[in-house]
């Protein structure tokens, strides 16, 4: 017979009741709802509401969101998107890498970076206009345009003064005047548009412009007397070229300038990097032949003046080379400078030392190259094709650099960030 615990009592219609098995009602599981009220209505507590549903891990919702943090200050100081984009540029992020943060290029990216990245420095007014791109900063014009005469007009003394002295005080007169023009030099390129805002030219590439410079003073000559046997004595230096190079000085800074201004300008204007490197290259083709063409009247005038045959070549691929590397180191390209001039300067010396090694016991092999071109070609053959060579070499990367966003961004932009 079932205990009462086991039975249910039952009442039908006529009023009798009937005992029936009871069911066991099975125990809620361990860390359901019903166990959990079970156990807060058995201790007191409250009962606690049914737990919602564990959402899903999270992904990276918003990646650009994470870019942004790692380029706060270069998004603040921003003026437009191009200048973000130029400095994402300059740390390694492509159109390609673009794609990880959802855009199909860099200058899409920096447009939404721009537009969500709060800056100190908002419009007061909603219908102000938008800054446009600053011009570089180069100083008065009128300063920076005097002081890049100031080689030129050194030099120009200097010869002048040659002519008037001799013995002692003619040497005297060529030093104190090498001194003075290369002060003169050097001041010019710390003003304007020569000037390197972020790291200065390297110890070799000085001493690879003051080797190429005296090379185009006295190194023709030098190499003709070694393969005659000399030198014996003293030669009159060849300075129409040097006179060229130095007043050259002034062209360089105005097409520096024109550069800089017109990238500026285009980064501006540009939609995209894509769209700046291709308006940027003619660009700096045409301020190279600008220059090329100043350069060669100068050293047309200056042979007329001085009554001196000149080598176009030579001096003339020599300014370019000097061009060209200028305005690498100053948008921060040092390497490449230091590399091809010193390239350049190492095979001037070479063509020199090689003459005067033939001269040793059984090695008048040596010699033989340079002499055979030098019979053939004159002694021009060896500064034309080392700096022409090196002026190409800087030309075409200066065609890949210089024509990147990342050359012109300001030096804030750039140093703003880290990698991506």
């Amino acid at each position: 017979m079932r205990g009462r615990a086991d039975t249910t009592r039952t009442t039908t219609g006529d009023g009798t009741g009937t005992d029936l098995p009871r069911v066991p009602t099975p125990a809620p599981a361990w860390g359901t709802a019903s166990a959990r009220a079970l156990a807060d209505a058995s201790t007191g507590r409250p009962a606690r509401s049914a737990e919602p549903a564990r959402p899903h891990r999270r992904t990276n919702a918003d990646p650009v969101k994470a870019l942004m943090h790692r380029h706060r200050e270069l998004c603040e100081r921003a003026i437009d998107p191009l200048e973000i984009a130029a400095g994402l540029e300059a740390h390694g992020l492509t159109d390609r890498a673009a794609a990880r943060y959802r855009h199909k290029d860099v200058f899409s990216l920096a447009e939404e970076m721009y537009a969500r990245v709060p800056r100190n420095g908002e419009q007061d007014e909603p219908g102000a206009a938008t800054p446009s791109a600053p011009a570089p900063a180069t100083g008065p014009r009128g300063a920076w345009a005097l002081l890049t005469l100031l080689p030129g007009a050194v030099c120009a003394l200097t010869l002048a003064a040659l002519t008037f002295t001799s013995g002692t005080a003619r040497a005297a007169v060529g030093v104190t005047g090498a001194l003075a023009g290369a002060f003169a030099l050097r001041t010019a390129l710390r003003h304007g548009p020569l000037r390197a805002k972020s790291r200065p030219a390297t110890l070799t590439t000085r001493l690879s412009v003051g080797w190429l410079l005296a090379y185009a003073l006295l190194g023709d000559d030098l190499l003709t007397a070694a393969l005659s046997g000399g030198p014996d004595g003293t030669w009159p230096p060849r300075t129409a070229p040097l006179l060229a190079l130095t007043v050259a000085a002034a062209p360089a800074a105005w097409c520096a300038a024109l550069y800089a201004t017109g990238a500026r300008r285009r980064l501006a204007t540009s939609r995209g990097l894509a769209e700046f490197t291709a308006s940027a290259r003619p660009l700096l083709l045409a301020v190279v032949a600008l220059f090329t063409l100043a350069l060669t009247a100068l050293l047309g005038l200056s042979g007329a003046l001085l009554d001196q045959d000149v080598d176009y070549a030579g001096a003339g691929s020599l300014g370019v080379l000097l061009l060209l590397a200028r305005l690498l180191i100053v948008h921060g390209r040092t390497h490449a400078p230091a590399v091809v001039l010193g390239t350049a300067a190492a095979v001037e010396g070479l063509a020199i030392a090689s003459v005067f090694a033939a001269r040793l016991p059984g090695c008048d092999a040596v010699g033989a190259p340079v002499e055979a071109a030098v019979d053939a070609l004159g002694a021009g053959v060896v500064p034309g094709p080392a700096c022409g060579a090196a002026a190409l070499a800087l030309l075409v990367h200066a065609l890949r650099t210089l024509t990147r966003a990342s050359a012109h961004a300001s030096a804030d932009s750039a140093a703003a960030g880290g990698a991506p």
